[in-house]
């Protein structure tokens, strides 16, 4: 799967500092985007494919190596031409290809890993990115991290005490799902930069900035690779 950091390219990063700064500019909230290639490890979706491909392998085996019975008069079952060694290699073989194919194949992975365990990984990547990039330590507690996860392919919005003050988890949800929808448009730089705009301007109604508002968290992208 292709990493975060190189989805971007220097100019589609300077667009969205560039969104930053602007939504800021009106507004004494610090806004933080942040990308990560996944929120999870998900080893449990690997063995899964790895023993779809095993299963794979032994019907493979159980249609391709059989031979009829030979013996005169007899219409016995099929026997498998393969000796027992042989088959259990090829079925733990297909388990690994299963697995390496897994980890290149972000689609398999996917499909193979359950949607709650997803949902509950990219939450917990989303409230340790919080953490980790300082947005809950501004002077004003108005950090507010915009965060997706691309294996996922999953967003959310988090916000510090002031702005959760000011705005409900409902207005934050509505934030996250016109993100969501522009992603599926498909290009991730025009959905961040328009998810920034979007919450600068909803700041800018309910915390608006002032002359003396420092700036205390770097206006920039942050990739999670």
């Amino acid at each position: 799967m292709k990493r975060a950091s190189r989805h971007f390219t220097a100019e589609q990063r300077q667009r969205i500092a560039q969104a930053v700064r602007t939504a800021e500019a009106s507004t004494n909230a610090e806004i933080v985007p942040v990308v990560a290639t996944a929120s999870g490890r998900y080893d449990r979706g690997e063995d899964f494919a790895g023993l779809a491909f095993a299963a794979l392998a032994l019907v493979l085996c159980w249609t391709l190596f059989q031979h009829e019975d030979p013996s005169p008069g007899g219409w016995g079952a099929l026997p498998i031409t393969l000796d027992l060694p042989w088959l259990v290699g090829i079925v733990i073989a297909g388990f690994f290809i299963g697995m390496a194919v897994a980890m290149k194949a972000a689609w398999l992975r996917r499909l193979f890993t359950p949607r709650l365990e997803m949902i509950d990984e990219v939450d917990a990547g989303a409230r340790q990115a919080f953490f980790d990039q300082r947005i809950h330590h501004t002077a004003a507690a108005s950090g507010v991290l915009i965060y997706i996860s691309l294996f996922e392919r999953r967003a959310a919005v988090l916000a510090d005490r002031e702005v959760m003050k000011r705005l409900s988890a409902g207005e934050l949800e509505t934030l996250r799902d016109n993100l969501i929808a522009d992603l599926k448009r498909g290009d991730l730089t025009d959905a961040i930069a328009r998810a920034i705009e979007r919450v600068g301007r909803r700041l800018a109604e309910c915390l608006p900035g002032s002359a003396t508002d420092g700036n205390e968290l770097a206006d920039a992208l942050i990739t999670i690779d």
